[in-house]
């Protein structure tokens, strides 16, 4: 039969609740106390509950992970399991449990964000980008509740947050492309509505404006995100009266469509004609030849959200705002350093 904080209790000569509280180590049991409850413990070989211990000091030691889960959610949003990775690394490192939640789509999610809260089911939440929420600073700013957002919910917004920088990671693009003498090059975006890859077109957009190259209206296109559409842009940007002599994929699902245009077209990379992509995950291992890549490792993006989130429970009035995670420029085979023209 199992050990239990009675027996432990009885072997030390104390009450269940001075066990619990040198379990938790309360300053107002003395030396001698504590020193018979550790004895007793070590003589009947008790391992106490983690939950149990972290229930008497009022802490759930559980973070919720709140994120959409709808079908086919990888597809749309490839990162988020490489984010909760890192967000599970960190937190398991500390004694803590991630609970994984998904927003409810036959309710309100305001209202299950606020029951969330108030249930203590857990110590602190991490919500992820794709969580579309009513009031959700609202919410969170009046219950005062440990938390950390992960993405950019704007300017004026006083609720913690963490990001990578895509507006930097367009900007590495365009002195990528600059390093390697293209002058002409072109962007497929997503939508116009996407808040990633508006960041990453602006952050391209003003990298080649510095060095005094602007993108003519032509070379910037926008799709609907799929592969079909970025395969139709692909072919329209190729058949240009002067077509770029480089091309910005805003992802690499675009990239894809771009890969099959390009050969489709008989268009020998990168001699004939260089992209780029960001992110290595999903498609980067599909595309041939080997692509260029700005890449973001979300997975220590997951990380410092983490990070950030224990400081905020050591210290609930601390505002984290901030971006992290630099990116990173992987040479691949569909951008080489052009020779100087004579």
């Amino acid at each position: 039969m199992a050990v239990t904080i009675r027996d432990v209790a009885r072997e030390a000569g104390v009450s269940t609740s001075t066990v619990s509280k040198v379990l938790n180590n309360w300053s107002s049991i003395s030396a001698e106390t504590c020193a018979r409850v550790h004895a007793a413990i070590d003589k009947l070989q008790y391992t106490p509950n983690a939950r149990a211990v972290s229930f008497a000091r009022g802490a759930a030691k559980n973070i919720i992970f709140l994120s959409s889960l709808k079908k086919e959610e990888a597809y749309h949003n490839p990162h988020m399991f490489e984010i909760l990775c890192g967000v599970h690394k960190e937190l398991s490192a500390h004694g803590y449990t991630v609970m994984l939640t998904d927003i409810p789509r036959d309710s309100a999610p305001e209202t299950f964000l606020t029951n969330l809260i108030t249930s203590r089911a857990a110590d602190g939440i991490l919500i992820h980008g794709s969580c579309n929420i009513p009031d959700m600073a609202k919410i969170l700013l009046e219950t005062q509740f440990p938390h950390i957002y992960i993405g950019n919910p704007g300017r004026r917004s006083r609720i913690c947050w963490i990001d990578t920088n895509n507006g930097l990671a367009g900007q590495f693009a365009a002195q990528h492309m600059l390093e390697c003498r293209y002058e002409k090059v072109a962007f497929i975006a997503e939508s116009r509505t996407d808040y990633i890859s508006m960041q990453r077109l602006n952050g391209f957009l003003g990298g080649m404006y510095d060095y005094g190259y602007r993108i003519p209206d032509e070379y910037i296109r926008y799709t609907d995100s799929t592969r079909e559409d970025a395969y139709r842009q692909s072919l329209e940007l190729l058949a240009l009266p002067k077509p770029p002599q480089a091309i910005v994929c805003e992802n690499n699902t675009l990239a894809l469509s771009l890969s099959k245009a390009l050969q489709e077209n008989h268009i020998r990379v990168p001699d004939e004609a260089a992209f780029l992509t960001f992110d290595s995950y999903p498609y980067s291992a599909l595309i041939e030849p080997t692509p260029t890549i700005i890449d973001i490792d979300v997975y220590d993006l997951g990380i410092q959200a983490a990070v950030m989130l224990l400081r905020k429970l050591e210290n609930p009035s601390l505002l984290v705002q901030t971006y992290t995670t630099l990116p990173v420029l992987r040479q691949g085979c569909t951008t080489v350093v052009q020779k100087k023209k004579k």
